[in-house]
């Protein structure tokens, strides 16, 4: 929900999108590195008679000893506890040091526990073994590692070896100007980011820990042109020119960009700066080598998490933390990684290692309340909502999250409240979808009216959206109010997104409505197709069968609903009309125009 309130950095967006279960995921090798020799069990836990260990104990019981701490590592891992899993299968890469496939685990694991000191000294080399794309995350880590250490010229040594392909070389290329920053190595430092394979969105990130450099190297000039190139391109990274504004003394200069940039569209972070510059307070200061790297790896993180490759994204991550352990965007990404895999203790660790005084707090205490929400703690996550509006009565997320999660409990009286606040406080130009949202609300809330009022509102704003026009829609269909706009209105929406099972249903309930029999099972058959275990649709599928006597087959759909764990008012319906069927089909009406909202028009969609 709190997604359509305002523009986030491009470092946080990728947080949006889906992130795939971690537990017990290998990062991938690329698709042309040779596969591995496979190591037997034989090879992995010996338990033939051997020589006597130091300690006098036979060393058949240090090979079990081994195979539990092997096994109790995987087992942590399949639960998601990644901490317990880097502490088990480091343990039992210590017992046997000279098999590479425990190694490589034990540095994976190590890896996403955060542990990136022990990491570093288990990341395997060339030559010993392991899969090649492991390989290369061993040097990227072992590079990260000394430049947390200001042992940049061994870094930048370990980033200039032999190219990687991407996602390494990526990363790697990200990371080299600030380990020759930090080597004094200037010349590479501020060289101009070489092409790449995937530059899309990572040669952003490039550009900008270049311009970064060249202040930091006193080239004042140049650093301005590079910060003006960054804001002309969509606006990315906007708020660092008015940073570098304020930092040359110019906070008049500063105070008109970001109230220009303002006027054009909400930001959390633009609005901070704004505030900080009219209160006179210091600039931001420009970040040392080891932050600046860290920064560097945050989007090449957010941009493979975003493509599901999220195993790799929280390497990254950890390995951001490790240079910079207050960069709060990588303990949010870090915490949705960790939930998302299952492991809801290290999830909210990350979580609460946002403070305050940032511009993500709002969203960490938002997760936090979520995290309790889904263990079914619903006070506590009200909570935990409420406390964090206290803290933050400006804050359109917190209000925002503090909705949905009312809305999660069925307070929908509640959530319009809240939402409302949310519609003023977004004045004077609140999105389409804070009134579609606040319309459903009141829809379920049984205010008819209001959310009529609401959905119409939501389509004047955006007329081409297929969840209002089928939410609207359905609600005048299953009303009887406004039948042959309902339907035109619902067959936009279907042209839209026809493979929409909800709205497919939609437009054959209208037409059933409409007493329009052939055709409504016509659609109701595809809407079963698309979405074959909603009892709702199953339903009206059902009645349909029935007014165009095909009864053996309304039956059969009324019992498979039962099958489909609907809820009691429906389970109630289902058990009438197996006794007694459907009473005479009603005459067909409302056909008159809403008032309220133009017919939609007849043009093609496209």
């Amino acid at each position: 929900m709190a997604e359509v309130l305002s523009s986030r950095s491009l470092s946080i967006w990728a947080v949006r999108l889906t992130i795939v279960a971690l537990a017990g995921a290998a990062l991938s090798a690329c698709a042309t590195a040779p596969a591995p020799k496979p190591t037997t069990s034989a090879e992995l836990f010996p338990v033939e008679a051997a020589k006597p260990s130091r300690d006098g104990k036979p060393a058949g019981d240090q090979s079990r000893s081994l195979y539990g701490l092997f096994l109790a590592g995987l087992s942590a891992l399949d639960q998601g506890s990644s901490r317990e899993a880097a502490d088990y299968l480091g343990r039992a890469s210590a017992l046997a040091p000279e098999t590479p496939m425990l190694r490589e685990q034990a540095f994976k694991a190590a890896i996403m526990a955060g542990d990136i000191e022990k990491a570093a000294a288990s990341a395997p080399g060339p030559g010993e073994g392991a899969n090649v794309a492991t390989e290369r995350l061993g040097r990227i880590t072992r590079a990260v590692e000394a430049l947390s250490n200001n042992r940049g010229r061994e870094a930048q040594s370990l980033l200039s070896g032999d190219a990687m392909p991407a996602p390494y070389g990526t990363a790697a290329a990200l990371l080299k100007p600030w380990a020759a920053a930090s080597a004094a190595d200037w010349d590479v430092a501020l060289a101009e980011p070489a092409p790449g394979a995937d530059r899309a969105m990572n040669t952003l990130f490039a550009a900008y820990g270049r311009a970064q450099l060249l202040e930091i190297a006193g080239r004042t000039d140049k650093a301005e042109a590079a910060y003006k190139a960054l804001v002309d391109r969509q606006g990315v990274f906007a708020a660092s020119y008015g940073n570098f504004l304020e930092r040359r003394g110019r906070r008049a200069d500063a105070l008109a960009f970001y109230d220009g940039l303002l006027a054009k569209r909400q930001d959390v972070e633009l609005r901070s700066a704004r505030d900080r510059v009219a209160a006179n307070k210091p600039a931001p200061p420009l970040p040392t080598f080891r932050e600046g790297a860290a920064q560097a790896l945050i989007g090449p993180a957010a941009q493979l998490m975003g493509q599901r490759q999220a195993d790799i994204g929280l390497a990254y991550l950890r390995l951001a933390l490790r240079l910079d352990s207050k960069l709060d965007e990588a303990w949010v990404l870090v915490g949705d990684s960790m939930n998302a895999g299952g492991d809801v203790v290290a999830a909210r660790e990350a979580y609460r290692r946002v403070g305050p005084a940032s511009t993500e707090y709002s969203t960490a205490r938002g997760r936090l309340a979520w995290s309790l929400q889904n263990e079914k703690d619903s006070e506590g996550a009200l909570k935990m909502a409420r406390e964090t509006i206290q803290a933050l009565p400006n804050s359109l997320q917190a209000l925002a999250d503090y909705a949905d999660l009312l809305r999660a409990n069925e307070r929908f009286g509640e959530t319009v409240d809240v939402l409302s606040e949310v519609i003023k406080k977004s004045a004077p130009a609140p999105g389409w979808r804070l009134y579609y949202l606040r319309g459903m609300m009141n829809e379920r809330a049984g205010r008819w009216d209001a959310a009529e009022a609401d959905l119409v509102q939501a389509l004047k704003l955006n007329p081409n959206s297929p969840d209002a026009l089928n939410y609207l829609g359905f609600g005048w269909a299953n009303r009887n109010l406004h039948i042959k706009q309902a339907t035109e209105m619902l067959q936009k929406a279907a042209a839209l997104r026809p493979r929409d099972g909800a709205i497919i249903d939609s437009l054959g309930w209208a037409r059933y409505r409409a007493g329009d029999y052939t055709q409504a099972v016509r659609d109701l058959e595809q809407a079963v197709l698309l979405v074959p275990s909603d009892p709702d649709v199953n339903d009206h599928l059902g009645d349909a069968y029935w007014r165009v006597n095909r009864k053996l087959e309304a039956e059969y759909q009324w019992r498979r609903v039962l099958t489909l764990q609907p809820d009691d008012a429906t389970k109630t319906s289902i058990e009438g009309k197996l006794r007694s069927g459907l009473p005479p089909a009603p005459i067909p009406r409302g056909n008159e125009v809403s008032a309220r909202l133009e017919a939609p028009s007849e043009t093609a969609i496209r």
